[in-house]
């Protein structure tokens, strides 16, 4: 029998197996966050045609989802970017914006969206 195997040194000490502890949050945001960014990325392609319309109700449905988990992680805060993007992309009241702000305001959702949904943390309800 080798001495090496029977040797501990200090550098290798065993870990304690057992049950890890319970998340205290979720990201529930962080899928919706990421959908809704590329739904705004593609609508880069249909900006100009009568699919964008399924853009903006995708978008603006997202948008309100995103506010719910808002509201959940009380990130009052947040919801200052939300709302307005939720108006703007709503395809019931069009608001008319077109050119190179339209395009730019695409972009910025898109950031918006994926800082929500990284940012959000709802906490878990223990019952």
């Amino acid at each position: 029998m080798s001495t090496k195997s029977n040797k501990r040194t200090k550098s290798t000490k065993k870990r304690a197996f057992g049950t890890p502890a319970a998340p205290t949050f979720v990201r529930s945001g962080l899928a919706p966050g990421l959908l809704g960014a590329l739904v705004l990325l593609a609508g880069f392609v249909l900006i100009d045609g009568e699919g964008f319309t399924i853009i903006r109700y995708a978008v603006s449905i997202l948008a309100l989802i995103l506010c719910v988990f808002v509201i959940q992680a009380k990130t009052w805060w947040l919801l200052v970017l939300l709302v307005p993007i939720a108006v703007l992309w709503n395809p019931v009241v069009v608001i008319p914006l077109e050119g190179r702000g339209w395009l730019a305001a695409q972009f910025i959702a898109a950031l918006t969206f994926v800082v929500v949904g990284i940012r959000n943390k709802v906490p878990v309800r223990r019952e």
